[in-house]
């Protein structure tokens, strides 16, 4: 079966993305995605997470037109979330670069999110920001 194929990051997370062209099984109320075999409402629970996901079908209005299968690894379910996101609207604006993607740029959905965990630095008593405690009184 054909797919376009797409990748999505965030933090330390990485969502690879196949993006179908029909749903594999006719549904008007489900979106068919699955998140490492898993049903992505089942994977992403919760109305926000719910949202997030869909964004991306919602704004180039193609909700019900296409099935994706989502293998997605390391960081947390936020970041995965986030990386399933950027995939899912970098695949989109692959399929139809002239409509979608000035859509998904404007939503900023095709930005890849810079901030990550930042490094242990040295000399700061354990953490990156903090300061080492003074002995003073």
């Amino acid at each position: 079966m054909n797919y376009t194929p797409a990748v999505g990051r965030r933090k330390t997370s990485i969502a690879r993305i196949r993006l179908y062209g029909k749903p594999s099984v006719p549904n008007t109320e489900k979106i068919q995605l699955t998140v490492n075999g898993v049903s992505a409402e089942v994977y992403f629970s919760g109305d926000t997470a719910k949202a997030l996901y869909r964004q991306p079908f919602i704004l180039t209005d193609t909700l019900n037109k296409y099935s994706a299968s989502i293998m997605v690894k390391g960081g947390g379910k936020n970041s995965q979330l986030g990386a399933t996101v950027h995939g899912l609207s970098r695949a989109l604006s692959a399929l139809d670069p002239a409509a979608f993607r000035p859509i998904l740029k404007s939503a900023g959905l095709l930005t890849r999110d810079p901030r990550a965990r930042q490094r242990r630095q040295v000399g700061k008593g354990g953490k990156s920001r903090r300061g080492k405690q003074s002995p003073k009184r």
